[in-house]
Order: structure tokens, then C-alpha cells, then sequence
């Protein structure tokens, strides 16, 4: 049985630091990628590493950094100078294969439940 599950989510200050957390077991999984979904608005992108790529947002570069542990099936993502629009329940993701479309959230196989940040002013 497939399992993606993220941890780390929390309240946090403008300006401050979280680490989230995303484990996935069940198979081996090509692309890995965090996707956020902030109130009253749709799911977007916010990173993923592919086989030999880590792509981001234009709205994280510079302040995220996502890194993946492909033994134990892990991906973290290290965010830095936090801002209140990033607050958003963040979603880790999976794939059976590895693709170069990582930004598609149709093209991910199976999905934590979510992790909320709240990052206030």
C-alpha cells in the first residue's frame, strides 16, 4: 500500500524558517514535488526534483530549497524569510515515473493529506 505522508507544518513568524517533511513508501516513486493550496484559492506548484532536476515557483526561488533522500524515499523542503502569503496547507506528491512536465499536478500518482503553514504578519 502506497503512503505519502508530510510533516513539520506550524505557525510561524513573517521572516522565519520551516522545514517540512514528505515520506513515501509502498514502491519507488520518480518524481517527488510540494504543491500549496492557500485559502479560497487553487492548488499551485512550489517544487519538485525530477531524475536530475529540482525546479521551483517564481514565488519561492531564492527562499526554498527542496532536497530528496532517494534511499529512504524522502523529501524535505526548507523554507526561509517566510512570508504571509505563503501560508497554504502544502501537499507532497509522487509519481510512478520520473516526467519532465514536474509543475502538472495531473501527472502525480498519489498525495499526502496536507500540512498547514501559517505565517503571520
Amino acid at each position: 500500500q502506497v503512503q505519502v505522508i508530510e510533516s513539520g507544518g506550524g505557525l510561524v513568524q513573517a521572516g522565519g524558517s520551516l522545514r517540512l517533511s514528505c515520506a513515501a513508501s509502498g514502491r519507488t516513486f520518480g518524481n517527488m514535488g510540494w504543491f500549496r493550496q492557500a485559502p479560497g484559492k487553487e492548488r499551485e506548484f512550489v517544487a519538485a526534483t525530477t531524475y536530475d532536476t529540482t525546479g521551483y515557483a517564481d514565488a519561492v526561488k531564492g527562499r526554498f530549497s527542496a532536497s530528496r533522500d532517494n534511499a529512504r524515499n524522502t523529501l524535505s523542503l526548507q523554507m526561509n524569510s517566510l512570508k504571509p502569503e505563503d501560508t497554504a496547507v502544502y501537499y507532497c506528491a509522487a509519481a510512478r515515473k520520473y516526467f519532465s512536465s514536474y509543475k502538472v499536478q495531473k501527472d502525480y500518482d498519489y498525495w499526502g493529506q496536507g500540512t498547514l503553514v501559517t505565517v503571520s504578519s
